[in-house]
């Protein structure tokens, strides 16, 4: 949770202080930046650093980037360019301007938007892009689908360093080019087994398995295409998959384990939760000590008020045995 000006806000960044730091400077910089040079553009790129997208406007108009910058500014960076040489039009990859390019350093992949950049289009690739062609799922990327609307064609493997995964990733993020209406992710059972078998996935399950996921707690299975086999073509079988999907050839299911904001909020919450149940501890005993120091002191007190009231009535006997002898007298 970060505070701006008193006003609290949620907070999805990275965690470790250098790439916090950097976080911080970028929640200051200003929405859109504006490039005048080649070096200007090396300079802005190594500075974002590799943990959020980068989005520059080769020959856009600035004001056409400047809502989307403030609207998204703690998702990515912004920029725009004035004069760029050829060289950076090769380094790249577009041949033409206007264009905008959104660069994921992390994964080292890029994108190009050559228009309409007018009615949403825009921004809908913008918005598409926060996101890499193929998202590898973990404890930290989970926190990036939080406010992505599409579904998720989610593929479960044994082991996601396995050398024969690279292939089966490379038929993945061709379909997911001619398929932007939905993110493509996978996971390793080896690596967030606690996720994978939420989609009733394990090692003695039938792997790799595939599925579309919509974020909260129900998937679809594909009648016939429950899975990928090593012996066919990977992206005929993804295809396939597709297809069948489109079609409605499918069946609905609930995850096991919780949905996505679960996931979040159980990474995120379960130091606090450790803080909260040693607090509880160490609070109920000191009251189960306070608890055994106090009867002592409540007997004491009782015995005190026992030896006063015993005191006044011999007081008492010794008035009245004085009495009749007095009245002898």
């Amino acid at each position: 949770m970060l505070y701006n000006h008193g006003v609290p806000m949620e907070y999805y960044g990275p965690r470790k202080a250098d790439l916090l730091v950097r976080y911080l400077k970028k929640f200051v910089a200003p929405d859109v930046a504006v490039l005048e040079s080649d070096s200007a553009v090396k300079d802005f790129v190594e500075d974002a650093g590799r943990f959020f997208p980068v989005f520059i406007g080769f020959g856009l108009n600035e004001s056409l980037l400047s809502s989307l910058g403030g609207k998204y500014k703690k998702k990515a960076w912004f920029a725009v360019t004035k004069d760029v040489s050829e060289d950076v039009m090769v380094s790249y990859d577009f041949d033409k301007a206007p264009a905008l390019v959104a660069k994921h350093p992390t994964y080292d992949e890029r994108s190009v938007f050559y228009g309409p950049f007018e009615d949403g289009f825009l921004e809908e690739f913008v918005k598409q892009n926060f996101l890499p062609l193929i998202l590898p799922i973990n404890q930290d990327t989970l926190k990036l689908l939080k406010d992505d609307e599409r579904k998720m064609v989610l593929t479960i493997v044994e082991d996601e360093t396995h050398g024969s995964v690279d292939k089966l990733i490379k038929a993945l993020r061709a379909a997911a080019h001619a398929n932007r209406d939905l993110v493509f992710g996978y996971v390793g059972v080896e690596q967030f087994e606690e996720f994978a078998d939420s989609f009733h996935a394990d090692k003695k399950a039938k792997l790799p398995k595939i599925v579309v996921w919509d974020g909260d707690e129900e998937y679809d299975e594909v009648n016939g295409i429950e899975s990928i086999s090593h012996e066919e073509d990977h992206l005929t079988q993804v295809s396939r998959f597709l297809e069948g999907y489109r079609e409605g050839r499918t069946e609905k299911k609930r995850i096991k384990g919780p949905s996505l904001m679960g996931f979040i909020n159980s990474m995120i919450g379960i130091r606090s939760v450790y803080v909260i149940v040693f607090f509880v501890v160490v609070i109920m005993m000191l009251r189960s000590l306070s608890q055994v120091e106090e009867p002592p002191r409540a007997r004491t007190g009782a015995a005190a008020r026992e030896r006063d009231n015993q005191s006044t009535s011999v007081s008492e006997g010794e008035t009245s045995e004085h009495k009749p002898r007095d009245k002898e007298d």
